[in-house]
C-alpha cells in the first residue's frame, strides 16, 4: 500500500503563541509536482492533543493568493489600523521563545511561598493586573 501523506520537502513553522503554531509545508506529488500545505495546529483547552486546519496551495493558485494576501494585510495595515504597533507581537514572540529552555518549555513560575514575603511597614502594596493580550496564553496573533 502506497503513502498518501506526502513527505515534506521543506518546512517551517511561525509560532504564535503558547497555544497555536502555523506549518508551511512543500510536498511532492507522484508526479514530482510540488504543492504547498498550510497548517494552523491549536492546543486543545480541555483534555489532550490538537486541532489542525489544512489549506491545500497548489501552484497554478500561487500568484493569485500571494497578491491578494498581501493585499488584504496592506488593507487592515494602512486602512483599518494605521496607528496599531504591529510589531509588538514580534518583540513579544522573540522574548518568550527566548525564556523557553532547550526543550521549548517556559521558565518555572515563582513558588506562591516567595510571592508572599513579608513587606516592610511603611511599604505601599501594589498589584499588577495583567490584561488578557499579557498572558501568552491569551495571544491570539
Amino acid at each position: 500500500m502506497e503513502n498518501n501523506n506526502r513527505e515534506s520537502v521543506y518546512s517551517t513553522k511561525v509560532r504564535a503563541g503558547k497555544r497555536r503554531t502555523y506549518f508551511f509545508d512543500v510536498r511532492q506529488t507522484k508526479r514530482d509536482d510540488y504543492y504547498i500545505t498550510l497548517t494552523e495546529s491549536t492546543k486543545r483547552y480541555e483534555g489532550e492533543g490538537y486541532d489542525r486546519h489544512k489549506i491545500f496551495l497548489y501552484k497554478e493558485d500561487f500568484n493569485r493568493f500571494q497578491q491578494h494576501l498581501a493585499d488584504t494585510i496592506t488593507h487592515v495595515k494602512t486602512e483599518l489600523l494605521p496607528d496599531f504597533d504591529y510589531e509588538q507581537y514580534e518583540r513579544r514572540q522573540a522574548e518568550w521563545e527566548a525564556s523557553l529552555d532547550e526543550d521549548g518549555n517556559p521558565p518555572p513560575r515563582p513558588e506562591a511561598a516567595e510571592s508572599k514575603a513579608p513587606k516592610a511597614p511603611d511599604a505601599k502594596e501594589t498589584t499588577t493586573e495583567e490584561t488578557p493580550t499579557d498572558t501568552e496564553e491569551d495571544m491570539s496573533w
